[in-house]
């Protein structure tokens, strides 16, 4: 890791109290509704899914990512979402973009219009304050563009949690109410700005993400919390 942390770093503005206790009550809310199940831990609240009905893909399902060589006028502020129905295969697709950002090509604008694309389009699940917390704030965005900031993501591993299989498993017929699933993925995130700047971590992340029959998945929020 380099000595000097990148603009993101520094200043994370998308994890402010408030938004967290507003995810957290939308969350308990998401519990109760579709899990209905008091003991289940809090943070995990938002999802459930049936961890065998959907086994994960190879990541070659994944769709691929513009050519190097594209120009910005070719290539997406924000990759489309894939047209699957596995909820795990969906997560890692959606991990990726939250993690994936270039200031030097795309405004914060064009970034946000992106990712809207992602979420569902059921107002009563879809918890967009979960995910505009994951961008840089457009004075911070201005400044990393300034920096030539941009970080690309690889996504490794993706699971149901178990604390969601267990509260699936003491009532299976929860899930057929919004059809809304947990899922915690692990990869790591590389950033680079101008001159030699660069860096990396490893990250992980818990999404609720909705498959209904038929239809394709799309991304109801980010938990507040990592769920194992």
């Amino acid at each position: 890791m380099p000595k000097k942390r990148s603009l993101a770093a520094q200043e994370r503005t998308y994890g402010a109290p408030s938004s967290v206790l507003r995810r957290a009550l939308l969350g308990g809310l998401v519990l109760v509704v579709l899990l209905a199940v008091a003991g289940l831990v809090a943070y995990l609240t938002r999802a459930e899914s049936p961890a065998s009905a959907h086994p994960s893909p190879s990541p070659t399902s994944t769709p691929p990512t513009a050519s190097p060589e594209a120009t910005a006028d070719e290539r997406e502020a924000v990759a489309s979402p894939p047209k699957t129905s596995d909820p795990i295969v969906f997560a890692k697709a959606a991990t990726k973009v939250l993690w994936t950002y270039d200031t030097r090509s795309f405004s914060r604008a064009e970034h946000v219009a992106g990712l809207k694309r992602w979420m569902t389009g059921e107002k009563k699940y879809a918890d967009w304050d979960s995910v505009s917390d994951q961008i840089p704030s457009p004075v911070l965005w201005s400044r990393m563009h300034d920096n030539q900031q941009r970080a690309t993501a690889k996504v490794g591993e993706g699971h149901f949690p178990q604390a969601f299989k267990t509260a699936l498993a003491q009532d299976p017929g929860a899930i057929t109410e919004a059809y809304v699933y947990a899922v915690t993925v692990t990869g790591k995130q590389s950033i680079a700005w101008k001159g030699s700047g660069s860096g990396a971590e490893s990250r992980s992340t818990t999404l609720a993400v909705q498959c209904r029959p038929d239809t394709a998945c799309a991304l109801v929020g980010v938990l507040p919390n990592v769920a194992p």
